[in-house]
């Protein structure tokens, strides 16, 4: 930092106090002082005038144990000069290797120097002097020793300025004492030398919680920027390049991917090469690259490489790629898992095919979150020209944690991406298989409709069994038709026929759950609201969308219920954590809205639409028997309350519920001949999933379910009449009389089934 630092003291006035005043007077001096510089020049110029000499300098150890070596710190510090004129920064350094020189042969040997005539030493090194015009005479020089008895550094004095220029064993004392801070027992210097001491350890503390906390900074602006971006890795790669540039101030960096399966290389063909190298450094984009590793084969996702303007260089050709010795090094650390720091590049002639040389480099691999290595980061050649050191090692090293956790997350954002993107090609191929084509649809309006008095769709007695297939199509046509939701929301015919296809279509062939149990529900909602006398209580929107859930509320039906989904832990179980088939019946009906020429909603305000859709999802969730036991009691409380006005939302809802089940359970209502069928198909279906579970599960299924118990088919059907049928019907009948048939049906079906049971005891 620009600090303008000066010692107000002179040489008479420290000789002219006593003991105790000039112990005070140097403590005072560097008491308060936490910057190493500052005061590392405050004690050189102290102990300049307490041994009387002209000036003093320190070096500093810097290097790896192989290669130590010594950089001048302060240099030539007078008891007048200041702290800028003495530091030496980067830029002008000297350094000096252990063992050449008088201070690299105390840093080697720890051993104290006192040269009495410089030039008569051979070495000493006139070349400072030539360079300045100074004239050393004599040098004292001794090593500054940490608690570990390691050599941190050398300090020395030059040319005393009383006497003869020599420096005297005491002289000798003072600085000895003042390094190692242990063995001064005699001078007055001691007490001073031991707060100096721990001045120097508490600035080098709080140096080091700066840099620390610098670092921190750093590396907290890394991990913010890595994590904000999550979606794109070219984006995130260049963001962590052009961080590790200005961390370690270096001139290129290079991320290496590694790709985890061979099977997406997509090697570009020569006719292609240039144009995609253009696109590539217009966008910079990243390629897959196929490189053969050192015994292994490796397949690089991506190389990108940045140098200190910010450009992206892409390496793009395998070719490019084998004559780089970069990517040899990068496949080094990968095979070892190891950090590489080369510092004489030059020696191996370093030259990329671009022309750019390389000096040193610092290569560190990659991890994710499993400890996996995923790429490698390769730094190139600070900025200062110094090769790489442990100090830039352990920042990367911290550095590299944070860029493994952004392109792991990154890489599986791709990945998500890229499985949806997989996913709506599947849905798209399911949707084109699963609708019904334009012809199909056509069919249905060749022939002319079939009155629904024809057809008996307002009889409760309703009989679905003589109809065949495309009756039950037609059927459904005219339903809608009378209801005059196709007029009233502008539906074309030909959406409206290929949407009732593409239904039937996506009911599976099982015993019950089928087409034909859709059809008869709808026919009952249709029969419910007009002959029953329900729809003025409805809009044309609510009634719009209980035929249509009716039709679509048990879709793709499996043959099983929803305690079999949950104890086989089928995908749909782990989709929905309560009424999994209903909730997958309500995404399919969606799917199929949403497929092309499906959208029977396509003409309703986006207002209408989320209200259509809000209902659908009521009326088909409620098909679970669990949320009708729920909501049941809710049902009969507001009947027997007196409560006939159901326009509040919440009474509303509730009565589509309820209005919902005793559709699906309709099938109990009809006459005593078609019951007995339907409940045969039911009891199949049972039995078919009860042998799933002796076969798979291991499990005895509950009696319902076992076909051990089919005998029993009649005492559980009054079992299921008295507990779920009765109860709404004649709720139902006592709001409102035209439902009575329903109940009638109900009850008389219930007298069979106990007549049976009672002849079968």
């Amino acid at each position: 930092r620009a600090r303008k630092v000066s010692v107000k003291k002179d040489r008479s006035s420290l000789v002219h106090m006593s003991e105790e005043d000039l112990f005070m007077e140097l403590i005072r001096d560097i008491a308060s002082e936490l910057d190493v510089n500052v005061l590392c020049h405050k004690i050189l110029q102290n102990v300049s005038i307490l041994t009387n000499s002209d000036r003093g300098s320190l070096f500093l150890c810097r290097g790896t144990k192989e290669n130590r070596y010594l950089v001048s710190k302060l240099f030539d510090v007078t008891d007048t000069s200041t702290l800028e004129e003495s530091i030496h920064t980067e830029e002008n350094e000297i350094k000096v290797p252990f063992g050449k020189g008088i201070a690299g042969r105390v840093a080697l040997t720890k051993e104290t120097i006192n040269i009495i005539d410089a030039y008569q030493d051979p070495r000493f090194n006139q070349e400072v002097d030539d360079k300045t015009g100074y004239r050393t005479h004599s040098i004292l020089c001794l090593p500054i020793i940490n608690y570990e008895g390691e050599v941190i550094g050398v300090a020395q004095i030059i040319n005393k300025i009383s006497g003869n220029h020599v420096f005297t064993p005491a002289d000798e004392e003072v600085w000895y004492s003042f390094y190692t801070l242990y063995f001064f027992h005699f001078q007055v210097f001691k007490k001073y030398l031991t707060f100096c001491g721990i001045g120097i350890t508490n600035a080098q503390l709080f140096e080091m919680s700066v840099q620390e906390f610098t670092r921190n900074q750093l590396l907290l602006h890394l991990a913010r920027g890595v994590f904000e971006e999550q979606t794109n890795l070219n984006k995130l790669i260049e963001k962590i390049m052009l961080d590790a540039q200005e961390i370690l101030k270096c001139e290129r960096c290079t991320i290496y991917l590694l790709e985890d399966s061979l099977e997406n290389v997509r090697p570009l063909s020569t006719s292609r090469l240039l144009k995609y190298r253009k696109m590539c450094l217009l966008q910079k984009q990243t390629y897959p690259l196929n490189i053969i590793g050192i015994g292994i084969k490796y397949h690089w996702r991506s190389v990108i490489c940045c140098d200190y303007t910010g450009v992206i260089l892409i390496y793009f050709s395998p070719m490019e790629m084998a004559k780089s010795k970069n990517t040899k090094i990068a496949k080094y650390v990968v095979v070892h898992g190891t950090v590489r720091i080369i510092t004489l590049c030059y020696l191996f002639q370093f030259v990329e095919e671009d022309g750019f040389h390389t000096r040193s480099i610092l290569c560190i691999p990659i991890y994710n979150s499993d400890k996996r290595i995923t790429g490698v980061t390769l730094l190139i050649n600070k900025n200062n020209c110094k090769p790489f050191n442990e100090n830039d090692e352990n920042i990367i090293e911290a550095f590299s944690i944070f860029t493994g956790l952004g392109i792991h997350n990154c890489q599986m954002y791709e990945n998500a991406c890229r499985l949806m993107a997989k996913q709506s090609v599947a849905l798209e191929v399911l949707s084109y298989h699963a609708t019904a084509q334009t012809e199909e649809a056509a069919k249905i309006l060749e022939d002319p409709l079939p009155t629904a008095d024809k057809l008996r769709l307002y009889s409760f007695d309703f009989d679905d069994i003589p109809l065949p297939d495309d009756g039950t199509l037609k059927a459904v046509i005219r339903m809608f038709t009378d209801s005059d939701v196709i007029n009233h929301f502008k539906i074309p015919n030909e959406v409206m026929c290929r949407w009732i296809c593409s239904v039937k279509k996506n009911y599976r062939p099982v015993t019950y759950h089928n087409w034909r149990h859709a059809f008869n529900v709808c026919q009952t909602m249709f029969t419910m609201l007009y002959t029953g006398e329900l729809r003025p209580i409805f809009d044309d929107l609510e009634i719009f969308a209980l035929m249509v859930a009716c039709l679509c509320h048990d879709l793709d039906h499996r043959g099983t219920n929803n305690a079999f989904q949950v104890k086989v832990a089928s995908p749909l179980a782990m989709l929905y954590s309560t009424s999994v088939l209903e909730h997958h019946h309500f995404d399919h009906c969606i799917m199929i809205l949403n497929s092309e020429g499906n959208n029977i909603f396509q003409s309703l305000s986006p207002t209408d639409y989320r209200n259509v859709i809000k209902t659908l999802e009521h009326a088909i969730l409620s098909t679970d028997l669990a949320l009708y036991f729920k909501k049941r009691g809710d049902f009969k409380s507001l009947v027997e309350s007196g409560e006939r006005d159901f326009d509040e939302p919440y009474k509303k809802d509730l009565l589509k519920a309820m209005m919902m089940t005793a559709c699906d359970v309709a099938a109990i209502t009809k006459p005593w001949e078609v019951q007995q069928q339907v409940a045969q198909l039911v009891a199949n279906e049972f039995f078919e999933q009860g042998d799933l579970e002796k076969t798979q599960l291991g499990e005895k299924p509950m009696p319902m379910m076992d076909r051990d118990k089919k005998d029993d088919l009649p005492k559980m059907q009054v079992g299921f009449i008295d507990a779920i049928c009765l109860p709404v019907y004649k709720t139902f009948a006592e709001i409102w009389p035209r439902l009575e048939p329903l109940y009638m049906g109900c009850l008389t079906n219930r007298n069979n089934w106990q007549s049976m049971t009672e002849n079968k005891e």
